[in-house]
């Protein structure tokens, strides 16, 4: 049997892969167990400076897999743990000053509507398909739809998806705000990467300090997050990159008032 996740860490880049092809990545007990571990790893990690999430096979993620639930899932209870298990997660993902980016090819669907608002920059093909699908079997949004699609889309959009059986298209999430980039099928995974990489290229850890401002405001009112951001301009100004960064910058621009 196949790992349900694959993991990896190559020169600051880490790679979670999704790997359940064959029910399109839908989560039973062995993939929320993996999750949880892997992306408390790569977001501990020293030498973790960005994340690309992405998956095997023909789709995304299905959310939960349906059928596992039927067969093994003899109560609500069941399925109240697993969602636990799974969500730990994703507040690993969102919370963490590192920046993630996915590669969401295919369909994404239900539960994997969260996985895929785990990251902060989603790239998808021209022939990606994207909604919440719940309510035809019944259940309610987890894994943090309800917590996080209305602050992408807006309240109005979240409840228009998540009222009908409806799937929104590529180029239709991407005027929602809901992914950054439409590229063709093929390029999803090298386009992640390319963003991935950009980020490491760069002051990877101001990207990711800056994310973290962003997806903790919420938390906050606003004096208080004022507060927040000087304290972490400060600190950052102190770090050796910002320093060296600014420095050249200065020099560049006394360079260019001399010529």
């Amino acid at each position: 049997m196949s790992d349900p996740i694959l993991f990896s860490v190559d020169d600051g880049l880490a790679r979670i892969t999704l790997n359940r092809p064959e029910r399109l990545n839908a989560f039973n007990a062995d993939l929320a167990h993996a999750w949880a571990r892997v992306t408390v790893e790569a977001t501990t990690r020293d030498d973790v400076g960005a994340i690309v999430l992405d998956a095997a096979g023909r789709s995304f993620c299905a959310g939960g897999d349906v059928l596992d639930m039927a067969h093994t899932m003899g109560s609500g209870a069941d399925i109240h743990a697993l969602a636990d298990v799974i969500n730990t997660g994703i507040r690993a993902l969102t919370e963490s000053s590192v920046p993630v980016v996915a590669a969401a090819h295919g369909t994404t669907a239900g539960g994997g509507l969260g996985i895929l608002m785990c990251s902060d920059y989603a790239i998808v093909g021209e022939n990606s398909k994207i909604g919440s699908l719940y309510a035809n079997i019944g259940l309610t949004p987890d894994l943090s739809v309800s917590a996080q699609l209305a602050h992408a889309i807006g309240q109005r959009r979240a409840l228009q998806l998540v009222l009908q059986d409806r799937l929104l298209s590529a180029q239709e999430a991407l005027e929602w705000g809901l992914v950054a980039e439409v590229v063709a099928p093929e390029r999803v995974q090298a386009r992640a990467d390319e963003v991935a990489r950009f980020w490491l290229a760069g002051a990877y850890g101001a990207y990711g300090q800056a994310k973290r401002l962003i997806r903790s405001q919420p938390e906050r009112a606003f004096a208080a997050q004022l507060d927040e951001e000087a304290r972490s301009i400060g600190a950052a100004f102190d770090t050796p990159d910002a320093k060296a960064r600014v420095a050249g910058f200065a020099a560049a621009s006394t360079r260019k008032e001399k010529a």
